[in-house]
């Protein structure tokens, strides 16, 4: 009797011996993932390919009535240092009511210096600031955001992994200044074998999830794992955004002057055609 009891106590003291094992082993993993690294290596794979980059893209806005618009224009894209500050400018072609309109963009990294963004409209020869107020406001009359084009920068979120599956990093995103954008927080999956963010999902303060962005189709382009169509879905009126690249390529020498004031009213055609 004695015998049996002792050799129980042996079985529970191993049970309990490996539970804590167990325990002690899922902290030691989750700590052995850097987070900072996931994010960092996302960001260059989405924004800074190559050195510098040029594409021709098409958006098709779709309302939630099913009524369609099209936009058509060329991205140029120059990196001052990856991932670090950026510039950007993008030049419509299509349609008439779009046509010469110019976005250009300084994207900085360093919160205490703002990105700044501005808008040719040829019709009133004005040039227009983007606000900091707006850029989290429709893109030329999409549902992708100014800052979706150009990017948001990393460092303006917290960032914490939430689940580590075979293929993806699954984290949630918290803004450090949740005053200044319209979520409470997003959901970023991250592929693991190109490290592109394929999936954010945007939620209220309520956790309704009303606003999507998608990694449609990726091809290999010169080597980087490339985006060439992307979705922006409006959850709550079932209206999208979608918007196809072509025509990518990287490491072109684009030059100082192509991002300029003086390439909103004269666009260097030598980049465009």
């Amino acid at each position: 009797m004695m015998l049996k009891r002792i050799k129980t106590i042996n079985k529970i003291a191993s049970f309990v011996a490996a539970s804590l094992a167990l325990l002690a082993a899922v902290p030691l993993q989750a700590a052995s993932i850097d987070v900072s690294s996931i994010v960092k290596n996302a960001e260059k794979a989405a924004y800074y390919s190559g050195k510098d980059g040029r594409s021709d893209a098409r958006m098709m806005i779709v309302d939630a009535q099913g009524r369609k618009q099209m936009r058509q224009f060329t991205v140029l894209r120059r990196d001052v240092e990856d991932n670090g500050d950026q510039q950007m400018m993008v030049f419509f072609e299509r349609p008439a009511d779009v046509k010469d309109t110019v976005f250009r963009v300084e994207k900085h990294v360093d919160l205490a210096i703002e990105d700044d963004r501005w808008l040719y409209l040829p019709a009133l020869d004005l040039v227009k600031r983007i606000s900091s107020g707006d850029k989290r406001t429709s893109f030329v009359g999409s549902h992708f955001f100014y800052e979706d084009v150009s990017g948001r920068a990393i460092s303006e979120d917290n960032f914490v992994l939430q689940e580590d599956t075979e293929a993806a990093y699954i984290l949630k995103a918290t803004p450090k200044a949740p005053e200044t954008v319209e979520f409470a927080y997003y959901v970023v999956t991250i592929d693991k074998k190109t490290n592109l963010p394929i999936l954010i999902d945007f939620f209220k303060s309520n956790n309704d999830n009303y606003r999507r962005v998608e990694a449609v189709k990726i091809e290999e382009i010169q080597g980087f794992p490339t985006v060439v169509r992307s979705k922006v879905s409006d959850l709550e009126s079932g209206a999208y955004t979608l918007m196809e690249f072509r025509n990518i390529n990287f490491d072109l020498g684009l030059v100082d002057d192509v991002f300029t004031e003086r390439s909103l009213r004269n666009p260097p055609r030598e980049w465009l055609n």
